[in-house]
């Protein structure tokens, strides 16, 4: 899980860098108009709808462009097509299984993208079902451990339904079950504490082990599917090792 931990809060900080500004809100954007259909458009009833927002506004983004995305998932707006989350499941090069996050207003042009982009790298798209008994469905949450007490922590975390807590010097990450995903929330607002990262997550049940290169060639066919416009996350079952970090961030 550590090496998982540390690649994601690589990817997170290249991303903030890189990531142009127009595109990172459009993310955001369709995030929060999904957890508003989904949910209703109060943000004070709808956990998921307040922690989108609270997302939004810690990357700057106008109050107007959150106002539209929540009419458009709640139906109000005119902006084009209906949005849909929808997960993809597929092979990366070397075997490793993906789950593949999408929000689109355009099945056909997503399902496009990620084929193109995975077959181009070796990999293939899979029929639904093949790939997710690999993993399990978690509730994630991930933030920053300055200025935190991490016994006080670790308690709210377990009485709130917690399965794990993992400390380190860039983050704190906390596992829970899917039921647990609201108080968990709710416990972390109340302690003044929010989230960069609050959503559901697929961990994989056993997680496979690769030389340096073939991590390296994966960790790559990954950020490839990242950087499609649709694509909210990838998760899969590589184990990533300290080495395949290194010489991540070495060729960048």
């Amino acid at each position: 899980m550590s090496g998982h931990s540390h690649w994601a809060t690589i990817r997170r900080k290249k991303g903030a860098a890189d990531a142009k500004r127009g595109q990172v809100f459009t993310r955001l954007a369709r995030e929060i108009a999904l957890a508003a259909r989904d949910g209703g458009g109060d943000a004070d009833s709808n956990i998921r709808l307040a922690l989108a927002i609270d997302r939004a506004r810690s990357q700057n983004m106008p109050k107007d462009n959150i106002e539209r995305a929540i009419k458009r998932g709640t139906g109000e707006g005119k902006d084009g097509n209906a949005l849909e989350q929808v997960f993809y499941e597929g092979y990366a090069n070397h075997g490793v299984a993906l789950m593949i996050e999408v929000i689109t207003d355009n099945r056909n042009r997503t399902v496009a993208e990620v084929r193109h982009m995975l077959s181009k790298n070796n990999g293939s798209m899979a029929d639904a079902g093949s790939v997710s008994w690999q993993f399990n469905r978690v509730a994630y949450f991930s933030f920053p451990p300055e200025g935190l007490d991490s016994d006080k922590v670790l308690e709210l975390a377990i009485e709130a339904g917690a399965d794990d807590v993992v400390f380190d010097d860039e983050a704190i990450e906390i596992f829970a079950p899917l039921e647990a995903f609201k108080e968990v929330s709710i416990s972390l607002n109340k302690a003044g504490i929010h989230p960069e990262e609050a959503k559901v997550r697929y961990m994989p049940t056993n997680e496979l082990e690769l030389g340096v290169d073939e991590t390296v060639q994966v960790m790559r066919t990954i950020e490839g599917l990242e950087e499609l416009d649709d694509v909210q996350d990838v998760f899969s079952n590589l184990s990533v090792s300290d080495e395949a970090i290194a010489r991540m961030e070495q060729e960048e």
